[in-house]
């Protein structure tokens, strides 16, 4: 789930819900955009609805929540109610005996392969490629790293896209501001398993990388719904499993 937007008008919105998560799946994402305007106040209501859960619970931030240039303390308050937050890092979960790996970064924009932006020119245009260049490296570099300890199931968890398969049904002249193939060419390099983000709440659910990653776009009101449940049949260990 992502793009949630909670602030005091909605708090207990989602909790209902998140509390039957222990019947049908091990783990919930959050794919960013879990304020309105990154406020404390707002970080407080999502900790709400998430402490105490009865699955483990694993964040990256959106732009919403650095709006307000409180990125740190939001994350800090997410933690203190039990989520791990990512970014430009991986953490490992032990699943009914299997190793899950999720890497995480918000991302940023920059576009998709023949229209992208390159860092060039301006020293504003360079630093907002360089930015999306570093998230990018930094996510390849935590799959890459979760594969070496030993996981047989990696997911990549972003808030921007890294494909423009998801982000169909918003306009063309936007996509550079909803994505970048930076983070496809970190997924592909890192060989997840499957891909989450959300960002594009006009866009589509199902995606995929060049390199055969399957991605899930799971904004709110993409997926219409409290949460998305994907399976990774365990069967399939490191080779490409089927996504529901």
């Amino acid at each position: 789930m992502g793009d949630i937007h909670l602030a005091p008008d909605s708090r207990g919105l989602l909790r209902p819900a998140w509390e039957t998560l222990g019947d049908c799946a091990d783990m919930l994402l959050l794919a960013g955009d879990l304020t309105r305007h990154g406020t404390l106040e707002e970080a407080q209501v999502v900790a709400d609805e998430i402490k105490g859960l009865p699955v483990p619970v694993i964040a990256v931030l959106g732009n919403h929540d650095y709006h307000s240039d409180l990125q740190d303390e939001v994350t800090g308050v997410l933690e203190r109610a039990g989520a791990t937050v990512l970014e430009g890092a991986g953490t490992v979960l032990d699943v009914g005996g299997t190793k899950v790996g999720v890497a995480g970064t918000k991302g940023f924009g920059g576009g998709f392969a023949g229209r992208s932006a390159g860092e060039f020119g301006e020293p504003e245009m360079r630093s907002f490629v360089r930015y999306s260049r570093l998230c990018a490296a930094d996510l390849a570099r935590s799959l890459l790293d979760l594969r070496d300890r030993g996981c047989e199931v990696l997911i990549a968890l972003t808030h921007f896209s890294p494909v423009p398969d998801t982000l169909a049904g918003e306009p063309p002249e936007i996509y550079p501001f909803l994505g970048t193939y930076l983070l496809a060419e970190a997924i592909d390099e890192g060989e997840a398993h499957l891909a989450v983000h959300g960002h594009a709440h006009m866009g589509t659910e199902h995606g995929m990388t060049a390199g055969g990653v399957k991605v899930r776009n799971v904004a709110q009101p993409v997926i219409g719904h409290a949460f998305a449940v994907y399976h990774l049949p365990v069967d399939a260990r490191i080779d490409v499993p089927a996504v529901g």
